[in-house]
């Protein structure tokens, strides 16, 4: 687990740091992310991060999805399919706005930090 440092970089770039690891084809949850830095509480500021980070083309930010692997993200990318189709040129399948084996494709960042 990588514990939030108020005194190296602010939530959201730690927040950053995490998802630029997630790997291509893979996906991860605004709640593991949070977990991973000691925060587990703050799933929703993971999402905040995650609706700063569009201008920011380093952060694959369409590899973070709800808990349950949902795209509820989406709404905040460039269009609406933007994220699936993201998702979808990675090799992940999308079925009605949710992946599919999300739980074979989850990466813990827990397990990888």
């Amino acid at each position: 687990m990588v514990k939030y440092n108020p005194n190296t970089l602010d939530f959201f770039e730690q927040v950053y740091k995490i998802v630029q690891l997630i790997p291509e084809g893979r996906v991860t949850s605004y709640g593991a992310i949070a977990k991973c830095l000691g925060a587990s509480k703050s799933s929703r500021m993971v999402g905040w991060a995650m609706n700063a980070s569009h201008n920011r083309y380093e952060v694959p930010a369409h590899r973070v999805v709800n808990r349950i692997g949902l795209l509820t993200g989406a709404a905040h990318f460039e269009t609406p399919t933007l994220m699936q189709e993201l998702l979808e040129n990675e090799g992940v399948v999308v079925v009605e706005n949710k992946i599919k084996d999300f739980k074979i494709l989850f990466w813990d960042p827990s397990l990888h930090l």
